[in-house]
């Protein structure tokens, strides 16, 4: 079980603040991103409307390799880099989930970007996921 507190920093959330981070979302915020961290067979099960699927194995620096977490920090998450260091003054706002409070892949890639110095406090965490997210009778559509 995870604990409710990931990081200092690092907000945890529910499903009301999902629901206001996908509705500012879908309204043309550009700075938020809501991420399903799970592996893309858990995802093709279903997953949260809006969400965009980068797996806990992508950002994982023993998993991956510095040139995709690196495409992945610009490409996706709007952080650049400037003589070898990262920029993050204008990444994007990160909402990351899983399967529930009892999975480890969305507190997997919050711990990888903090390590490379992602700012804490542009990572939210629904410690829910997706187990919390059905129980609820949210919906959900097939993940690609």
């Amino acid at each position: 079980i995870q604990p409710a507190v990931l990081a200092p920093g690092v907000e945890t959330i529910a499903e009301v603040e999902v629901l206001d981070y996908l509705k500012r979302k879908s309204d043309g915020d550009t700075s938020i991103l809501v991420i399903d961290s799970r592996t893309p067979d858990w995802v093709e099960r279903g997953t949260i409307p809006g969400s965009v699927n980068i797996p806990w194995t992508t950002l994982n620096i023993s998993k991956s390799d510095p040139l995709t977490i690196a495409d992945t920090l610009e490409s996706q998450f709007g952080a650049q880099q400037l003589e070898g260091l990262w920029d993050y003054g204008n990444a994007k706002t990160l909402v990351m989930f899983c399967n529930g409070m009892w999975c480890g892949q969305s507190p997997n890639n919050i711990k990888s970007l903090l390590k490379i110095g992602y700012p804490a406090d542009k990572i939210k965490w629904y410690r829910g996921g997706m187990q919390d997210w059905e129980i609820l009778g949210l919906s959900t559509v097939p993940g690609s």
